[in-house]
């Protein structure tokens, strides 16, 4: 019962914090600027948007079955991409239940029983290689951007690219030496994963008929990217958001277009996760490659 009470007051709080950055997300603009931005989307680039990110999940999902074959859970693709679409369902609707890599990890462990030490570890490890390369991808946008704002700290950026990986290589050799082998695969799925984002986010430019400013954009996308991954708010909702506002604010963007970015790629997420409720309900099999 404790237990329940635990989890039902960090559902609560979760809606109670992405309630109040929405909520304060408008008193900074006007709701009806941000709609007539998403109003005016041209469809057909969404559609772009969309297909691109798809790809990007379901890279993200062989990335992950990657790491579950290397700790002796050899899932098919197929088996793997469903139980990966419930987990995007699990952490966007049901946040007060099982979380979506909660859920993996189980499903995973009771199937193959490679160690929960083991499971929890690749699934860490495969959240932490995809933040890895959302930064070194803000790094090289930064570098690229005219703005004023990034001129003083070229040389950090620069810096900032090989020290990461080397320090996310060192914490693999050190504390997870049986999965370093994937080390260097694992960062390519993940740089096609961040690389398929980032496409995705600019057919949203160009359905909102944004033609300025589009490295930055995509700077303050990767930034709140990394920004929703701490669980705060119910599937990053607010959090994304409020980097947006503000990473307008500092680059001298539109607010209400930074913001409708921000929407339009939640609008995808919901939509795209919506449909694994088909797996809520009949819970997919996991098989495994002969």
């Amino acid at each position: 019962m404790t237990e329940k009470l635990r989890k039902k007051g960090i559902t609560v709080l979760k809606i109670v914090v992405s309630a109040v950055l929405i909520y304060f997300i408008f008193t900074k603009i006007e709701l009806k600027d941000v709609l007539q931005t998403l109003k005016k989307s041209d469809p057909l680039y969404l559609s772009f948007a969309i297909l691109f990110f798809v790809l990007s999940k379901a890279i993200s999902a062989f990335r992950t079955n990657l790491y579950f074959h290397q700790i002796g859970a050899p899932l098919t693709q197929s088996s793997n991409l469903k139980l990966s679409l419930l987990g995007m369902f699990y952490n966007l609707f049901l946040p007060g239940g099982i979380g979506g890599d909660a859920y993996k990890g189980y499903a995973v462990q009771k199937a193959y029983q490679p160690g929960t030490k083991k499971v929890v570890s690749s699934i860490l490890l495969d959240r932490l290689s995809g933040m890895l390369l959302l930064f070194v991808y803000a790094c090289l946008l930064a570098i690229l951007s005219k703005n004023a704002f990034f001129q003083k700290f070229y040389g950090l950026f620069i810096a900032a690219i090989p020290l990461s990986v080397v320090v996310f290589w060192f914490v693999n050799r050190t504390f997870f030496a049986s999965i370093l082998p994937i080390f260097w695969k694992s960062l390519g799925f993940s740089a096609m994963v961040q690389l398929a984002q980032l496409i995705s986010v600019l057919f949203i430019l160009k359905a909102l008929s944004v033609s300025l400013d589009t490295v930055e954009y995509l700077f303050v996308f990767l930034i709140s990217s990394i920004v929703s991954v701490i669980p705060l708010t119910i599937g990053g909702i607010g959090s994304r958001e409020v980097t947006f506002l503000y990473g307008a604010k500092w680059l001298g963007l539109d607010e209400s277009t930074s913001v409708g970015i921000s929407f339009a790629f939640f609008l995808i997420t919901a939509l795209i996760s919506l449909f694994g409720v088909i797996y809520h309900f009949k819970k997919p099999k996991l098989e495994s490659v002969a």
